[in-house]
Order: C-alpha cells, then sequence, then structure tokens
C-alpha cells in the first residue's frame, strides 16, 4: 500500500533572521560600492600624474608658478610657438590644473589652485633627496 505522500510546508525564517540577513545584504553593497568608488578614484589619480608626465606641461606649470601669462608670453619663455602652447595648455585646463581669466583683449592662465604649486613643490623635494 502507498504511503500518502506529505505536504512540504516552507520553513518561515523568524523576524530578526530576515533582518538581519537583510543587513548583511546592504552592508555587502555599501562596502562594495566603496570599492567600486575606491578604484575610479585611483584611476583618476594615475590620469592626473599622467599629466604631470609631460616635461613641456611641467615647465608650463613652473613658468605659471611666477604669475598668470598669456600664451605668447609663455611661448616666448619657454622658447615654443603659440600653437604648441596653446595644446598643452588645454590638456591642462581639462584637468583642472590651469584655469584662465580674460582680461581686455588677452586670455590669462595661472595654476588652478595651491594644490598645483604643493603638488610640483612636493614633486621637486623628492627629486632633490635622490
Amino acid at each position: 500500500m502507498a504511503t500518502p505522500e506529505k505536504k512540504k510546508t516552507a520553513v518561515k525564517k523568524p523576524v530578526a533572521t530576515k533582518n538581519a540577513t537583510a543587513v548583511k545584504k546592504i552592508a555587502s553593497a555599501k562596502k562594495e560600492a566603496a570599492k567600486k568608488k575606491q578604484e575610479e578614484m585611483l584611476y583618476d589619480l594615475a590620469d592626473l600624474f599622467k599629466v604631470f608626465g609631460d616635461s613641456t606641461r611641467i615647465r608650463i606649470l613652473y613658468a605659471l608658478m611666477g604669475g598668470p601669462l598669456c600664451v605668447s608670453d609663455l611661448a616666448s619663455e619657454l622658447e615654443m610657438n603659440q600653437s604648441a602652447v596653446s595644446h598643452q595648455l588645454k590638456i591642462l585646463k581639462q584637468n583642472k590644473l590651469v584655469k584662465n581669466n580674460r582680461e581686455g583683449k588677452s586670455i590669462l592662465y595661472e595654476l588652478a589652485d595651491e594644490h598645483v604649486k604643493d603638488i610640483l613643490e612636493i614633486g621637486q623635494e623628492h627629486i632633490e633627496e635622490l
């Protein structure tokens, strides 16, 4: 004789267990988001340092440490043509290392903030230690 099949009933988890599971999922999601944010920041930092990898851009930044200059003055000081200086200034501006201000018919370029100067000075100190 066949035995009647028992009905399977789902075992209900206590509310406390459900809440603990939800908290763990939230914590895991937050941890993953923080990790992703840190990875993005590291890529951005690497991109920033790539900008410093060009000696022409470094020369321009050092020239601007003395104060605002227009493209023609930079070109003259660095013995470069204006189009080359303009090209490098565009890259520096895109990376928020320089900013420009219109003064009459001229556009003057300057370091974006003190951080740029600090980075250059710290880099120079590091090289001088070697």
